[in-house]
């Protein structure tokens, strides 16, 4: 069945309780007499009490009301907080580089808002030794205790010893925060793209290439000097004729 409103003609009631566009009560009108007045302020009449006796209308705009339904829904599903239990899995003899890595996952857990659940895993001959489980839960609590705290403390569970950390932030703070950050830094890339840095160097920049331009320019005209000097040499003094040459002519 459909969950939205009956509106104009889908309403079936021989009258009606009447509201006015602006919340103002009219009273109880035949239904034809409530069609009229939403045509004549061109809105529609919209069943909002359809168990009341006789059921509740009022005069709106259908179109709008659901575009503002659904951005409030939006908005309220995207301040919702879940809250989620992460697992992060141990094992007693663990390497202290694994440690801290495992360790940090805890720490980006907790300062998101969300539960973690920490398992200890024992195999072998480590079951008849749960001391050292217990004392590794001891001592990741102890490194995490301002970002979170114990919630439930350890426990054997078979192979397994549980505890869970509580994070001390609640999930809509951590939310909040998160989007504050990232508001930050957006604001940040846009100021570095529209500063004044950049308008300074979008002026800088046709001066250099207009610059650099009449170099090159410069630089083309020194070959064309030189190729008009190699093509217009000196005049040469005239030759003279030995004289002994000139007397046997």
């Amino acid at each position: 069945m459909s969950t939205e409103p009956r509106i104009n003609d889908r309403i079936r009631v021989p009258e009606v309780r009447l509201v006015g566009p602006s919340g103002e009560q009219v009273g109880i009108v035949p239904l034809a007499k409530a069609l009229e007045l939403a045509q004549e302020y061109d809105l529609d009449l919209v069943e909002v009490a359809a168990t009341a006796r006789p059921p509740v209308c009022k005069l709106m705009d259908y179109g709008k009301f659901k575009y503002e339904s659904a951005m409030k829904a939006r908005e309220a599903r995207k301040n919702q907080a879940h809250t989620v239990i992460k697992e992060m899995k141990l094992r007693p003899k663990i390497d202290p580089h694994d440690y801290d890595t495992k360790k940090g996952h805890v720490v980006r857990f907790l300062k998101q808002g969300d539960k973690v659940k920490i398992t200890i895993m024992f195999r072998g001959r480590e079951q008849s030794r749960p001391e050292l489980g217990f004392r590794l839960l001891q001592r990741l609590a102890d490194d995490v205790q301002d970002l979170g705290f114990v919630e439930s403390s350890p426990k054997q569970d078979g192979r397994n010893m549980i505890m869970v950390l509580g994070p001390h932030k609640k999930k809509t703070e951590a939310m909040a925060e998160a989007r504050a950050a990232a508001d930050a830094r957006k604001a940040e890339r846009q100021g570095r793209t529209t500063g004044p840095d950049a308008d300074l160097a979008e002026s800088d920049e046709p001066a250099e290439v207009q610059d650099a331009a009449v170099e090159v320019q410069d630089d083309a005209a020194e070959p064309q000097d030189a190729a008009a000097e190699v093509e217009a040499p000196e005049a040469a003094a005239p030759v003279e004729q030995p004289a002994e040459a000139s007397q046997g002519a």
